[in-house]
């Protein structure tokens, strides 16, 4: 930290500065909570952000600043005091830092103003104003305002009154033992694939084990975000570790189960699998309509506007929250089930709740689109095209037929491919080349769906339509197949797809856009790898080369979607972020 004798000194501080540092001005009357200041000058997210009497800038936004900073210095005299007031109307205003800050955002530099509630900012200019300052920040524990500020502002009911009352001292504890978030989020993995072997043994004491770790790896779970808000430790890999492991947590837990029901004489891999297409399948509804809508012109519905008024209800909030059975509520279910019950009992449990979870879900989403007056933008678009994964099959479709124009039709289209495929692989003979006749009908129509830009009412349930084509398709082949393994190899690949879906999510939400097409295609497209299995269950009817194939099918995904993941998350340059995440 250096001292400014004035406005053109600090100019000069700052540009010895080496240019890969954050810099920060903070006028030396400053009166405040230390995190106020740090609300201010240490968020990762904002390339500037001001509090009364202080400004911050990133790498990217130092060059500028100092233009700002010249700018002010020759309009207040080079030789003027950093702190001497001005006559500007807002008071944050009146200091070097605080005309800096709008002379940055005249230029067209964002300048985030983080919201302090009872924090105190302020720069007092007479003894009278400092003792009022000093008062009011006296008034109020800093600490307990960022023990507050750690939890998310709306989570579940019972992530809110069982889990987050403790859980932000454990979040404390590790801040001040430098634990990062992201070492959390792995502590959290790592005891959640304990609790899956432990389940996986198949014995009382086994699931009783597995119960009590999938509860304190939520614990974990809910840790590293509060830490995260507790120490302003954002990252974009942060978030995208979070989220993904997440879902690489549940599901590797329902395969323990499902592993341990085996050994104890039942076989509910079909039911670990539904449970996992069914939770896959609810994500991606929630994921098209947000990307749908969330930079819609004219957004409005009085669906949505319902929603609005019970959200200020304190009964309905909870109510509504635990409908959607969110992440806390389904692992204490889960949790209590593992270590009473048995495994067939848990996976219907999550299949019933699940489903009316996604009843529930569905139509409000469906109701909200059907009466709200919006128009999509181009990026919404875009959006939904890349969620739709589509492959070289369904691209080669697109761009050779007519859009069919409808508002409906892309969603109608994609529904009847979806029920073509799903329906020739339920019902048509098993092995029947006719259900490989079916899959070129989904081939055909999935291109057709895409043809045209996705910017219809209803278009956001084209993806979720075509999840539920391929993971139901692998689902019922690998089911009717009767050959030893083969629903469990099917685990494997739709877990596979699934991470690459979840993945496209993560870097659209990054602001990074897709993944490459290169990796699209290589791993052909839903519609692709939908036909591929339909085509090896006629090839491989009465062999265990079924089950080699599907297994070598999802390692090969695997390695393909797990390597560019990697390889994107560990080298983005894209800002940090912090992803607060759905409730499910």
């Amino acid at each position: 930290m250096q001292t400014a004798a004035d406005a053109g000194d600090a100019a000069t501080l700052l540009a010895a500065v080496p240019v890969g540092r954050r810099v920060a001005l903070v006028d030396p009357r400053f009166v405040g909570h230390v995190h106020a200041l740090r609300l201010g000058l240490t968020d990762p997210r904002f390339a500037a952000a001001t509090v009364p009497g202080a400004l911050t800038a990133q790498p990217e936004a130092r060059g500028a600043l100092l233009r700002a900073l010249r700018r002010t210095t020759a309009a207040v005299g080079a030789g003027a005091p950093v702190v001497e007031p001005e006559a500007d109307p807002a008071p944050e205003d009146r200091t070097v830092p605080g005309r800096i800050a709008v002379a940055l955002e005249a230029e067209g530099t964002a300048v985030k103003r983080p919201e302090l509630g009872s924090l105190t900012a302020a720069v007092p200019t007479d003894a009278g104003a400092r003792v009022t300052a000093e008062s009011a920040r006296d008034a109020v524990d800093d600490e307990a305002v960022r023990l507050r500020s750690a939890v998310k502002a709306h989570d579940g009911f019972f992530t809110t009154f069982a889990i987050s009352p403790y859980s932000r001292y454990i979040a404390r504890w590790c801040a001040r033992r430098n634990l990062t978030p992201n070492q959390v989020t792995t502590a959290s993995l790592i005891t959640a694939l304990v609790a899956a072997g432990a389940a996986a043994t198949g014995t009382r004491g086994g699931y009783v084990a597995a119960g009590i770790l999938l509860l304190v790896s939520f614990v974990l779970d809910c840790t590293d975000g509060q830490l995260a808000r507790y120490s302003l430790q954002y990252s974009t890999m942060g978030a995208w570790l979070d989220a993904t492991f997440d879902r690489a947590k549940e599901y590797a837990y329902y395969a323990g189960l499902a592993i341990g029901a085996v050994r104890g004489g039942d076989d509910v891999w079909v039911l670990a699998l539904g449970a996992m297409v069914l939770q896959a399948c609810r994500h991606v509804v929630d994921f098209s309509f947000n990307e749908a809508n969330h930079d819609a012109i004219a957004n409005t519905s009085p669906t949505a506007a319902l929603s609005g008024k019970l959200d200020s209800v304190g009964w309905t909030v909870w109510a509504r929250r635990m409908i959607v059975l969110p992440i806390g509520e389904r692992w204490a279910m889960i949790a209590v089930l593992t270590a009473l019950t048995t495994p067939r009992i848990v996976f219907y449990a999550l299949l019933v709740g699940c489903s009316l979870a996604a009843c529930y879900t569905t139509a409000g989403r469906l109701l909200r689109s059907l009466t709200r007056k919006a128009r999509r933008t181009d990026r919404a678009a875009q959006a939904l095209a890349d969620l739709a994964d589509s492959g070289p099959l369904a691209q080669g479709v697109a761009a050779i037929a007519p859009g069919l124009r409808g508002g409906f039709t892309a969603p109608a289209v994609a529904l009847i491919g979806t029920l073509v495929m799903i329906g020739g692989a339920l019902f048509l003979p098993y092995g029947s080349w006719l259900t490989v006749a079916a899959a070129a009908v989904y081939v055909l129509l999935s291109g057709l769906a895409v043809a045209r830009p996705l910017k219809g009412a209803l278009d956001w349930l084209v993806p979720p339509f075509f999840r539920a084509g391929e993971y139901v398709t692998i689902l019922v082949l690998a089911a009717r197949s009767d050959v030893p393994h083969a629903v469990p190899a099917a685990f494997g690949l739709v877990s596979a797809v699934a991470y690459h879906h979840y993945d496209t999510v993560y870097r659209i939400r990054g602001g990074t856009g897709a993944p490459p097409q290169w990796l699209v295609r290589t791993i052909g497209g839903h519609e692709g790898r939908t036909a591929l299995v339909a085509v090896l269950a006629a090839v491989l009817t009465h062999a265990s080369g079924f089950t080699t194939a599907l297994t070598a099918l999802a390692v090969a995904v695997a390695l393909v979607v797990l390597v560019e993941s990697i390889r994107f998350w560990v080298s983005s340059s894209a800002p940090a972020v912090h992803d607060e995440g759905e409730l499910a």
